[in-house]
């Protein structure tokens, strides 16, 4: 039995007792059977309005819980929907109080649950309009009075998290951008112009919108004045090339040229400036030197030539070369010259180099041949000697590799071109073919002269009893010292003034006049007649 009922039970037996205290004390007093009724009504009556005034209380509390109950169901299944969460099962076999306390107590988790998310959303979205309005961007599509769901939430912050990833890029690559274009203004000596300009120059960095339209224009404008400053760094170099040229020709000191540098390396509109004015003084001094003028460039001329193995026809095809009417005009046509010379020499470089070089390999192969044919060679040399035999076999080697790529070059050239690459001339292979054969000759002629001179010493030995040049042997037992030998009188033979082989060292001598133009330069080793 519950405490409960013990405690009504003991209620019941304690009015019982009440009442039978009552009855004996109105029969102790005496007091009639009616008036003890009508005691007994009133005592029932205010037992009876008590309890009905209890019950009433407690039938309240169970409509108060049974509404609290319903509010809270319904809050309930709307905070679920609003959330986004499946709805709320009860508990079932529990009482209306742990019920109502039961829901109640969910409907308050998930009022903060919506009041976070609502924070949150603001917060997002305050941040994404601060974004917006840096990047100039559409904001993030979210109802801002619907509470959002967690996916929605997860999906705003990363979108957050990219457009600031993305705000750091852009604000990057203007501050990069920025500084370029605040250097290209200082080297073109250039204000901010346009309302943009001022803004990108003069406005803070973090007040700059970093649209994608305006970091195009920031791009678009670094390209134009990066431009412009090439075409003042083209136009600076064109002028100081041509001060240059006009400081050699001129012969202008190295003092006056030395206060003038800063100019022959910035490329500012104040260098521009000064280099046009220099190059205005200059060709006024030009037209007052014009025969000094001419000759530097003539000078320039004669050097081009020898580098582009021009031959001699080629020279005196240039017949202003040659004149001594130093007038504006000659030097008009000097100029045109050298322009064409130049322009000719750099199409045709890599050639005219390769020939330079095989020429000078061929002059130090041919120096190295002429030392290993000295006597002295073997003497006081250290470790000359060997080195000069490594080189010249080095030498060797790479001559015909070096004639082999030539010659490659040579034949792309000519089927481009459409015609022969001459080289004084003549065609270059063709020289070195020659070069290689008078080498050859010589080589033979040397070889025949040795034989010759050890021929005619023979010969005189043998006619004039000079002792006879032997290696030096071991002496035998007996044989007699040479200041002992019996010595023979020499005899001249009449009619033999002239020793038996002189035709043939006559006939050696028209061979060698085969070589005499053997390892000259390519410049005098033939009429020059090259392109």
């Amino acid at each position: 039995m519950r405490k409960s009922e013990v405690l009504a039970a003991e209620s019941v037996a304690c009015l019982n007792k009440a009442l039978c205290h009552l009855k004996d004390i109105w029969e102790e007093i005496g007091i009639p059977e009616d008036q003890r009724l009508q005691r007994t009504n009133v005592v029932k009556n205010h037992i009876k309005g008590l309890l009905d005034m209890m019950i009433t209380e407690e039938e309240s509390l169970r409509t108060r819980l049974l509404s609290s109950i319903e509010a809270c169901r319904k809050q309930l299944d709307t905070l679920c929907l609003e959330l986004q969460l499946p709805p709320f099962e009860e508990e079932r076999g529990v009482t209306m109080l742990q019920q109502e306390k039961e829901i109640r107590t969910q409907v308050e988790v998930l009022v903060k649950e919506r009041t976070q998310r609502m924070q949150q959303l603001k917060a997002l979205t305050e941040r994404d309009q601060d974004l917006c309005d840096t990047l100039c961007s559409n904001p993030y599509v979210l109802d801002p009075n619907a509470v959002p769901s967690l996916e929605q939430l997860n999906s705003f912050h990363q979108h957050i998290a990219s457009q600031t990833t993305e705000k750091e890029r852009r604000h990057a690559e203007f501050v990069g951008i920025k500084r370029q274009i605040v250097l290209c203004m200082d080297d073109l000596d250039q204000l901010p112009e346009t309302s943009f300009e001022k803004d990108i120059v003069c406005e803070d960095q973090e007040a700059f919108c970093l649209s994608k339209d305006n970091i195009a224009s920031l791009k678009l404008l670094l390209g134009q004045l990066e431009e412009r400053k090439a075409e003042n760094q083209a136009v600076c170099e064109a002028h100081r090339e041509k001060i240059q040229e006009l400081w050699d020709r001129l012969q202008v000191p190295q003092e006056e040229r030395e206060l003038f540098s800063e100019h022959m390396v910035a490329s500012k509109k104040k260098n521009l400036d000064a280099l046009e004015a220099e190059g205005r003084r200059l060709m006024e001094l030009k037209r007052l030197n014009m025969r000094n003028v001419t000759e530097a460039i003539r000078s320039e001329i004669a050097v081009l030539w020898e580098k582009c193995f021009f031959s001699s026809d080629q020279q005196q095809a240039f017949v202003p070369y040659f004149s001594n009417d130093f007038t504006e005009q000659l030097l008009g046509l000097h100029e045109a010259e050298i322009l064409r010379l130049k322009q000719h020499y750099e199409e045709h470089k890599e050639l005219f180099e390769g020939v330079q070089r095989w020429e000078e390999s061929w002059r130090l192969f041919l120096e190295l041949e002429k030392k290993a044919t000295d006597p002295s060679r073997f003497t006081n040399r250290g470790g000359n000697l060997l080195k000069e035999e490594k080189q010249k076999a080095e030498l060797h080697k790479s001559l015909p590799k070096l004639e082999k790529k030539l010659k490659a070059q040579i034949d792309v050239w000519e089927q481009e071109q459409a015609r022969e690459f001459l080289v004084n001339g003549q065609k270059f292979l063709q020289f070195v073919e020659e070069q290689w054969e008078l080498h050859r000759i010589e080589k033979e002629n040397e070889k025949l002269e040795r034989q010759l001179k050890k021929s005619k010493q023979i010969e005189v030995d043998m006619l004039y009893g000079t002792a006879v040049r032997t290696p030096t042997k071991r002496r035998f037992l007996g044989t007699t010292t040479p200041s002992k030998a019996r010595k023979v009188p020499s005899v001249r033979t009449p009619g033999r003034s002239k020793p038996p082989l002189a035709g043939l060292q006559e006939r050696n001598k028209e061979n060698m006049g085969q070589v005499t133009g053997l390892g000259v330069p390519l410049q005098s080793a033939r009429p020059l007649q090259g392109h």
